[in-house]
């Protein structure tokens, strides 16, 4: 039985990936990228010490075999509801909705080659603005004095995936302490 690097036997690809799922959501492609170099490894510690002149062709092959073996258990994961692109996508929306805008949280889902629902976009673009105005007053206490600082806020918010007219919107409407301070002031006649 072949050992790890601290005497323990080797987990097989299949655990290694459900280990992974135990963890968090992944996405197929992000979890076949984790998986293919120790699937990789597999096949090369399985197979026999290739010579120099075959090396280059016994590495294609055993490149080719390692992604066939990992495609057929991502499959078998996605049939047995342990992978899941759905899952995956609503608990991306779900850790990142609350600090992101709608593009960056799009942007990031397909990097990972997952898609957003018809549902979740829409519930997104619902709460676009609040969340923009939530994410602008954590990090700043007052509407921008300077248009420096006005640039400085704007680039936080497009940094953070929102689009240019809601950062607008949220730039121009007054914060709550701007309107608290106005109310506690005394009235003019």
């Amino acid at each position: 039985m072949d050992q790890g690097a601290r005497g323990a036997p080797a987990r097989s690809l299949k655990a290694r990936a459900i280990q992974l799922l135990a963890q968090r959501e992944h996405s197929r492609l992000e979890l076949r990228r984790k998986l293919l170099a120790h699937a990789a490894a597999e096949d090369a510690q399985a197979g026999e010490a290739p010579d120099e002149i075959e090396a280059d062709a016994s590495a294609a092959e055993l490149a080719t075999g390692a992604a066939e073996r990992l495609d057929a258990l991502l499959d078998w994961l996605v049939a047995n509801h342990y992978l899941s692109e759905q899952r995956f996508a609503e608990s991306r929306v779900q850790a990142r909705a609350s600090r992101f805008g709608n593009l960056r949280i799009r942007q990031e889902l397909s990097q990972h080659g997952v898609g957003l629902s018809a549902i979740a976009e829409s519930s997104l673009k619902d709460t676009e603005l609040a969340r923009a105005r939530a994410v602008w007053a954590r990090k700043f206490s007052g509407r921008p004095a300077t248009p420096a600082e006005h640039a400085r806020q704007a680039r936080f918010l497009a940094g953070r995936g929102f689009p240019g007219d809601l950062i607008r919107q949220v730039l121009r409407q007054p914060s709550r302490a701007d309107t608290d301070d106005e109310s506690t002031a005394a009235p003019s006649d």
